[in-house]
């Protein structure tokens, strides 16, 4: 029975790009200042997702904290994503 090799080989691309892109990113990364205030406005985000509108913008606010454990290590790693997002939008005549 022969095998199907153009499925695997497209999820090989798939993946072998999205890997490329992510050395990529993390060689090309800087270090930077954390900013006391930004870092404040992090912590102080409820978890899920929230949005929200006000005149002439849309806000939006996500937070995800999760201990997740380490199987190869035996130990226990803890994942805190968040983010802040304004969306506006003005007319330029």
């Amino acid at each position: 029975m022969a095998i199907p090799f153009t499925p695997i080989a497209a999820a090989a691309l798939r993946y072998g790009a999205v890997a490329a892109l992510a050395y990529t990113a993390a060689r090309r990364a800087r270090p930077r200042r954390i900013d006391p205030a930004a870092e404040t406005a992090m912590e102080a985000l409820p978890e899920g997702v929230h949005i929200g509108h006000a005149p002439g913008q849309m806000n939006a606010t996500a937070r995800w904290r999760r201990v997740l454990p380490l199987v190869s290590r035996g130990g226990w790693m803890e994942v805190d994503f968040s983010t802040i997002a304004r969306l506006r939008l003005r007319r330029i005549a």
